[in-house]
């Protein structure tokens, strides 16, 4: 029984570190999009205020069918702009996402999901669509060709 629980820690395990991780750090999103020659999404959300980022994370981006697709062909980026204060990104990342933000997100609409190419020019933007994790990816494939 003991090397069954031990097994399946160890698969899950796996399974969790397979998963695409999301980037907060732009220069570290463009270094490995650049190294696997893929798109950047950078999606920018109001992650404890914003109900349409909330549902478009919940319903697209962190489903496991999106999840698994990102990780083969996409670079995934983050730009939170958090307002709670116990939610708060330290200084040196909310510079970053404002400078992102006036970039890449000049309307300042939420949530914005912006496709990237892999040196950081913007090819097109989406924002939240009541969609399929599938058809999403679809529109987003259409920006990126």
């Amino acid at each position: 029984m003991r090397k069954i629980i031990i097994g399946l820690l160890i698969i899950f395990g796996i399974q969790q570190l397979s998963a695409q991780e999301w980037l907060t750090d732009f220069e570290e999103a463009k270094q490995i999009a650049n190294k696997n020659d893929r798109p950047i999404i950078l999606a920018f959300t109001g992650s404890d205020w914003c109900a349409p980022c909330i549902k478009l994370e919940k319903m697209v981006l962190h489903t496991k069918e999106f999840e698994q697709f990102a990780k083969e062909n996409y670079v995934l980026l983050r730009a939170d702009f958090p307002r709670r204060k116990k939610n708060q990104l330290s200084q040196t990342l909310q510079n970053q996402n404002k400078e992102l933000a006036e970039k890449y997100n000049r309307s300042g609409g939420f949530p914005m999901v912006a496709v990237l190419d892999k040196t950081g020019k913007k090819l097109g933007e989406l924002g939240y669509k009541k969609v399929s994790p599938s058809s999403y990816i679809e529109i987003l494939n259409k920006i990126i060709k």
